[in-house]
């Protein structure tokens, strides 16, 4: 089981984010949701920022675009996750370049596909 951080958790059903949070938890993993002005999703807690979480995850699963990424990139050292996926419409080329250089690995890729496919 990993624990996976969704930035940009949504609560309405069309959303990725939204699938990837039932999808990763379908395929046994913990999640973690980050939204600023959310409460909850279907009972879930929300965090506000990557500050208030404590966890260390394995993975970020991003789904916001880069003008509100790239302020995140102390928050994301502090947490050290092993990787970070850029899903489609969130790519951050100098954010990666900062994980990179710090050995975090990053990825350009769907969080939808990489489970389905077994690559996840």
């Amino acid at each position: 089981m990993e624990i996976v951080i969704i930035i940009g958790a949504s609560d309405k059903p069309e959303r990725y984010s939204y699938q990837a949070k039932n999808l990763l938890s379908e395929y046994g993993h913990k999640t973690l949701l980050v939204h600023p002005r959310l409460q909850q999703i279907e009972g879930q807690e929300v965090y506000h920022g990557l500050s208030e979480i404590k966890e260390t995850p394995d993975t970020i699963s991003m789904y916001v675009n880069p003008k509100l990424s790239s302020p995140l990139l102390s928050d994301i050292l502090r947490l050290a996750p092993k990787r970070v996926i850029f899903n489609p419409g969130t790519e951050n080329q100098d954010l990666c370049t900062e994980l990179n250089k710090h050995g975090i690995k990053t990825e350009e890729a769907c969080t939808l596909v990489l489970l389905r496919t077994g690559q996840f």
